[in-house]
């Protein structure tokens, strides 16, 4: 299986850079090759631009910039979800993990 890449988006990309260190972590324990990608909302649009990703999780905090991304995601066939807030909050990196791969295995 190819390295999937998953891009984390939040207001700053400081509080999705924990929970993108806690999902990779959780990811080599369990032998999976994904890298994980944490930025912030308003370098996001640049970065889709030129980079290829499997997933996109926003942070709930951004949540209301769902609709913004749904239509150009959908073109690539890119899954898109917010990610849970209670998650989130946790910083619970192996449900979110979970939540990634499974939008990634059944969006292909």
């Amino acid at each position: 299986m190819d390295k999937k890449r998953i891009l984390l988006i939040c207001s700053a990309g400081m509080s999705t850079s924990m929970l993108m260190t806690k999902m990779q972590k959780c990811a080599e324990e369990r032998g999976i090759d994904i890298e994980v990608m944490a930025i912030a909302s308003t370098t996001a649009d640049k970065f889709l631009a030129k980079e290829k990703v499997d997933v996109v999780l926003l942070g709930p905090q951004v949540k209301y910039l769902r609709g913004r991304y749904e239509k150009s995601l959908a073109k690539d066939n890119i899954p898109l979800a917010v990610i849970d807030m209670k998650d989130y909050g946790k910083m619970n990196g192996e449900n979110v993990l979970n939540t990634a791969l499974d939008l990634i295995n059944n969006g292909k």
